[in-house]
Order: structure tokens, then C-alpha cells, then sequence
């Protein structure tokens, strides 16, 4: 394993004043800690050994935002980089601030695990969003878009055009956009219009020939380019032989600002500002009540556009007059408006990273196949190379199309009774769904469970579940009250007089475009017990049994809490009987208390604990003679980091599982997840010495945690070579090399 010497960085920009805050507390909590008669359980329930949930999502915000900061990222990466985390904070707004406003309004004052309550919750939020936001809005303009220009990529506004780009723009409006706006008034005649969720809008202020002054909206239209395209021309020959063209691009709504008297002719238009609504889509759903689910997500879907409005983005030069027009008919408090400098909306921007040009994006590679999957027999079947052995797949450095192929084959394979699989996000034009539609109607028996309850995804899950029945596949929406989070494939083959089983399990979804992007780990595997187990889940999903028992699989809500606790004791027992405790986990996010507990009260007991936590991370390490045994690592670059692997040390006999869950009391009470074991030696020893280990000595994208839940991010010490761990597992082929 890794040493524990890499060096940090400092110099990361200014710590925030919440950051100092919590840093104060992590030294409080270790001199309370310290003091004699603290241990115990009671101590392990002080406040000031956890990290606040919410802050924490922020804190994982800021480290993507790094990476657009980062000059060492080509451009376009950048550019993809800000998009992310501007995505990434409306659904923030929508789902976590909006649950805490409803925690506020139903009279919630109970303290998260950290103290705070949902109001002082909320007022952290705020002030962190707006910091993190004015510096997105700030990078846009003093470095983006000024390196833009430079490779040739203008993003104008609207009095930088010169004539001809006038005149493109001018056209455009007409042709595309002139017909497609709908201004609406507000008057005594006529309601306050409806806001929809994400909305960018213009809010004009108009004066009739009577004097009075009048509100109107107009939406921008989400149907054309937020970036008009003004054309493009040659840019000259490069050095390198090449010719780039040039690129120029103006904001859709100062276009439709400039022409905005055409919209109002006769009147007079005092002002016209853009504004930006963020609406809570949390979905409520009454499962107990509902007599058809489909149906009732499909109500939700809908009435989440009516969701009351969380957040308000208007610009510093917004009147007061507008301003007051907007607060009273959004029923927005004033601490809910968030004032930011033109462009709103920088999701938007991702946009221009469909841009052909290659000099500006991280070098393509070509995913392979494993070795083991490519030594099929001479037939090319490649259930005879699951039977030789279990197959490991690292995605994206694996190619996803090995587990198109294992779908396909079996709806094409006579031999092939019947298909079983979950599916939370496929995406569109999904080859998995094809090949489930191929087999039932090839005549297999398939039945597939189709998460409806996948938050944002819950509109393309209804219509691949309609098909899916259409072609007469057995489909099932899920258990009451719990989402099915696992990704399981059971393929049942018959082979000469008996049936055989095999499975695919995964961390990630059936969806070959975030395959691409997200590094996710899956096994192909005919074990009799995995076989057997997975049968059991099925039948659970599918049926009315529940069966607790089961032999290799960890289920959750079942035995997954129980037994990853009982793993973790275990780890001290060896410990403590000499043989030296380790864990290692790589996850997405750590929030659940009792897994805390356990882990700090593992690494008091001497238990060394190394985690990979992508994102949220609820537990402060590095508090002396409490968590300083535990160090947390966060990798962040080029694909999102998805993989969950679950390792133990166990006294040499090492115990690797991988699956769907995080550490989370939503993934191990409340949804349908699995872990599932990996046994093959050669497999255990690629995954602590190929995969963990490259993780863990990651000293370019690695940042380290400090016991204030601010992060720094790591550095080669003075001769020791940098290592980017992802650029690594691309380069190197290691993950290819006879696994």
C-alpha cells in the first residue's frame, strides 16, 4: 500500500470562513475527546467528529470547479468542468435545499449529526453558494472565455459584433427566433405567468402610452441555442500543418434583448434583465396510496415543474421595481435570491465542448477487452470464457460493449430460457433495452425491473418500461417503498441435462454513454452460489419472497449493514491478534453514522483505514488518538469516479466485494442494493495492486482531507515522479494484462 508521506499543495485559493470555522472544532473535538473517560459510545456521537452532509456536496463542488480553474486541463475539459458543477448546484437547490425548506416549514428544529440545525444549515448554504458561484461567474469571464478567444472561439455579447455578425444575428432572430417567443403580461386581466423549473427568462418593464407601468416575460427559449452560432471562418495554418477555424457565438437572450421593441411595439421599454428560477423537485410520492406507480410518477414528473421556488438568480443591475415584481409573485424570500453577474445559467456552456477541435480535448483512447473475455473458444462463445473464468470489467478502460455482447448473445443463443435484469438509467437509444426486445422476441422468458423511481431519469424509465411490455416482457416497477439500485443480468443457459447460471453484477448503470465517462466496475461470473443468490434476489423483486440467507451476496436493506459491520469488527479482532488490521474502501459518498462509528472506533482499536470518498465525506480524519489512523482521499478528473470496492485485509486472507451502494443510510435501509464478492485470486490481487493501489499514490488529481472538511490537494515530494492515477489506468494497460 501506498506511503503516507505525499506531499500537499498549498496556495489553493482562500479557505472559506466556514472551513476556518470547522477547523476550530475538529481541534475542540480532539481535546474533548482526549480527556479521561471519553471513549465509548457517547464520545462517538459528538458532534465534532462529523462533518455537515450538505457542506460537504459543497466542498465536492469546489474541487470540480478546480479542475476548470486548472491550467494543466485542455480548454474545452475546462469549459465541460464549469458546466458540471453549475448542473450539479441546481440539483443541489432542487433536492437538498428544497428538503431542508420543507424541514424549516413543517417546524423541524432536530440537529444533523453535526449540530446544526436545518435553518443554520441552510444559512451556511447560502453564503458558500453564492461564494463558489460569483467565482464561477468570475473564472467564465477573466479566464475562459479569453483563452477561448485565443484558440479561436469567440463568445460575444451582443455590442461586440461587428457588421456582419449583426447581420447574421439580426437573420437569425428573425428566421428562428422571432417566431417562437411568447411575451407574456401580467396585468389585472391577465395572471402572473407561470415560471417553469430552470427557466432563464427576461423580465421586461414596459411604460403604455397612459403612463403605467407594466410587467411582462419572456421566456428564452430552451428549444434553440442558449449560444447563437454567428458562422465561422479559417483561422490560418498552425504550425502543426493544421487549419482551425474560427468560431463566433452570441448569447441567445441578448439577442432577443436587442430586439425586444419589436415584441412591444407602441410601448416603451424601460428595462429588460434576465432571471433564473430553481424550483424543489423532490417528488413525493404516497407508494402506499398509490393504486398504479406508473401513473403516479408520471403526476410527479408533471407537478414537479409547479415545485415552489428555491432559488432566484437575477443580475446586480436588476431595479428594484422588477426586482419587488419577481419576489412577490415567486414567493421568494429575499435570502433566496442569488445576485450574479451576466451569463446566467452556466450550464449552458457545455454547449461549445461539441466544438471539433481535438487540440482542446483530453487524448481519445480506444477501451479494449479484457484478455480473459477475448479468449473465447473457437465458436466465439462467450459463455465458455465465463465458465474458464470470472471476468472483471474497469470501465470506461474497458470497452462496455463486452456487456452489450453478453446480452446479445444470450438473446440469440437457443440454448437461452430466460433473461432476468434491473435497469435504474439506460439512457436513450439504449442497446441493453434492444437486446432485452430481441430476446423476448427470440422467445426467451424476460423480466426486467425498471426503477420508475430514478430521480431526473424517471421520464425516459416510463417509456422503456411501455415498450419493454409492448413486446411482452415481464415488467416490474420496483418494491414498495424502496428504490432498486443494484445492476444485476441473470441469463439462464441450458447446458446438456442441468442449467447453468450466469451473472452480471455492476457499481454502475447499464447506460453505454456514462459508461464512457464514469470509471465503474463489473463481473461476469457462472458461480453456482452468486447464481443460486442472485435467483433468490429476483424472486424477492419479482415475487413475495424473502429470504434472508443468502450465501456470497450482500443485500441490502437485508444482511448489507449487518455484515459490513461484522467485517469491520472482524478487521479489529486481527488487529489485535497481531496480524495487522487494514481497510480499504473506494466509494462515492460516507454519511452513515453507525459506519462512522465503526470505522473510527476500527482505527482507534489501531486499524489502519484508507478511504477513497469521491464526494461526501461525513467523518473528520486526522483527529489525534480518535481518527488519525484514517485518511480520506477524493480523486477528481477526467471521468467521474463510481467504482465501489470494499477491501479488507482479514489476517492475508483478503475479502474483496464491489457493488451499487455507498455508505449512506439511503443506500443501506431504504433502496435495494447489492455487494458482491470477488474470489479469484488473480482478480483480488489486481484489484488491491492495479486499482486500489493506483488510487491511493495518485499525487496529481488526489486531494487529501483535513479534519475541518476543507480538502488540499496533493503533490510529488521533491524527486518522486507525478502520478495522475485515471491517465494511468488508460496508459499502462494494466487492467488488460491477463485479467
Amino acid at each position: 500500500m501506498p506511503p503516507d508521506h505525499l506531499e500537499l499543495v498549498h496556495g489553493q485559493g482562500a479557505r472559506p470562513e466556514s472551513a476556518l470555522a470547522l477547523e476550530a472544532a475538529g481541534d475542540a473535538a480532539a481535546a474533548a475527546l482526549a480527556q479521561p473517560g471519553a471513549g465509548g459510545d457517547a464520545a462517538l456521537a459528538n458532534p465534532r467528529l462529523f462533518v455537515n452532509r450538505e457542506l460537504s456536496l459543497l466542498e465536492f463542488q469546489r474541487r470540480v470547479f478546480d479542475e476548470c480553474r486548472d491550467p494543466a486541463n485542455p480548454l474545452l475539459e475546462r469549459v465541460r468542468f464549469l458546466s458540471i458543477v453549475a448542473s450539479n448546484l441546481d440539483e443541489f437547490f432542487m433536492i437538498r435545499v428544497a428538503g431542508l425548506k420543507q424541514q424549516i416549514a413543517a417546524g423541524v428544529t432536530e440537529s444533523s449529526a453535526d449540530g446544526l440545525t436545518p435553518t443554520e444549515q441552510l444559512a451556511a448554504i447560502h453564503r458558500e453558494t453564492l461564494t463558489l458561484s460569483r467565482a464561477m461567474t468570475d473564472c467564465l469571464h477573466s479566464e475562459i472565455l479569453p483563452q477561448l478567444r485565443m484558440a479561436g472561439i469567440h463568445v460575444l455579447d451582443y455590442p461586440q459584433l461587428n457588421e456582419r455578425q449583426l447581420a447574421a444575428a439580426r437573420k437569425y432572430f428573425d428566421e428562428m427566433v422571432f417566431p417562437v417567443l411568447t411575451p407574456l403580461a401580467f396585468d389585472p386581466g391577465r395572471p402572473f405567468p407561470h415560471i417553469s423549473n430552470l427557466s432563464l427568462n427576461l423580465g421586461v418593464l414596459i411604460e403604455g402610452s397612459e403612463g403605467a407601468q407594466r410587467f411582462a416575460r419572456i421566456k428564452v427559449p430552451d428549444t434553440l441555442p442558449r449560444l447563437v452560432p454567428l458562422g465561422r471562418s479559417s483561422g490560418g495554418l498552425k504550425k502543426d500543418g493544421t487549419v482551425p477555424y474560427q468560431h463566433s457565438f452570441v448569447w441567445l437572450e441578448q439577442l432577443i434583448k436587442a430586439s425586444v421593441d419589436r415584441l412591444f411595439p407602441g410601448m416603451k421599454v424601460l428595462e429588460v434583465e434576465p432571471f433564473h428560477v430553481t424550483r424543489d423537485a423532490e417528488m413525493l410520492l404516497q407508494e402506499m396510496e398509490a393504486a398504479d406507480l406508473l401513473e403516479s410518477i408520471e403526476k410527479g414528473v408533471r407537478q414537479r415543474r409547479f415545485g415552489s421556488v428555491v432559488r432566484l438568480i437575477v443580475t446586480p443591475g436588476i431595479s428594484g421595481a422588477l426586482r419587488d415584481v419577481l419576489l412577490e409573485n415567486l414567493e421568494v424570500h429575499p435570502l433566496d435570491v442569488l445576485e450574479l453577474e451576466q451569463p446566467l445559467g452556466l450550464s449552458s456552456v457545455a454547449s461549445l465542448t461539441s466544438i471539433e477541435r481535438h487540440d482542446l480535448r483530453f487524448p481519445a483512447f480506444l477501451p479494449t477487452t479484457p484478455a480473459r473475455l477475448s479468449r473465447k473458444d473457437a465458436g466465439g462463445n462467450i459463455f465458455a470464457a465465463i465458465r474458464r473464468n470470472d471476468i472483471l470489467l474497469h470501465h470506461p478502460f474497458d470497452a462496455f460493449s463486452s456487456v452489450v455482447e453478453f446480452l446479445r448473445a444470450a438473446a440469440r443463443d437457443p440454448d437461452v430460457l430466460a433473461i432476468k435484469q434491473t435497469l435504474y438509467r439506460v439512457g436513450s437509444n439504449s442497446p441493453v433495452v434492444e437486446a432485452l426486445l430481441e430476446a423476448s422476441e427470440n422467445g426467451k422468458q424476460v423480466a426486467v425491473l425498471v426503477e420508475l423511481k430514478a430521480r431526473f431519469d424517471e421520464e425516459s424509465n416510463i417509456g422503456w418500461a411501455r415498450a419493454l411490455e409492448a413486446q411482452g416482457v415481464h415488467v416490474i416497477y420496483g418494491l414498495l417503498g424502496y428504490k432498486t439500485h443494484s445492476k444485476i443480468a441473470l441469463v439462464v443457459r441450458r447446458e446438456g441435462e442441468r442449467l447453468s447460471r450466469y451473472v452480471h453484477l455492476a457499481t454502475g448503470n447499464y447506460n453505454p454513454v456514462t459508461a464512457s465517462l464514469y470509471t465503474d466496475l463489473g463481473l461476469l461470473t457462472c458461480d453456482p452460489d452468486i447464481g443460486e443468490d442472485t435467483t433468490h434476489l429476483f424472486n424477492h423483486l419479482t415475487g413475495y419472497s424473502r429470504r434472508r440467507d443468502y450465501r456470497k451476496l450482500l443485500v441490502a436493506p437485508i444482511n448489507m449493514r449487518e455484515r459490513l459491520l461484522e467485517l469491520v469488527e472482524r478487521e479489529v479482532a486481527n488487529h489485535e491478534a497481531g496480524r495487522g488490521g487494514h481497510i480499504v474502501f473506494k466509494i462515492n459518498a460516507l454519511v452513515d453514522r453507525a459506519m462512522i462509528q465503526a470505522l473510527i472506533r476500527a482505527a482507534q482499536a489501531g486499524v489502519r483505514v484508507d478511504l477513497l470518498v469521491r464526494g461526501i465525506c461525513c467523518l473528520r480524519p486526522g483527529i489525534p488518538d480518535v481518527s488519525d489512523r484514517i485518511s480520506v482521499t477524493s480523486i477528481v478528473g477526467r471521468f467521474l469516479e463510481h467504482s465501489r470496492i470494499f477491501w479488507f485485509k482479514n489476517g492475508g486472507a483478503e475479502e474483496v466485494y464491489l457493488g451499487s451502494a455507498d455508505l449512506m443510510p439511503r443506500n443501506l435501509d431504504r433502496r435495494v442494493e447489492v455487494l458482491f464478492p470477488i474470489r479469484d485470486p488473480t482478480l483480488v490481487r489486481h484489484l488491491r495492486d492495479e486499482v486500489l493501489e493506483t488510487y491511493l499514490r495518485d499525487n496529481v488529481r488526489a486531494r487529501r482531507m483535513r479534519a475541518d472538511g476543507s480538502f488540499e490537494r496533493l503533490a510529488p515530494r521533491k524527486g518522486e515522479a507525478p502520478l495522475d492515477s485515471q491517465a494511468a489506468l488508460i496508459a499502462t494497460g494494466a487492467l488488460r494484462r491477463g485479467v
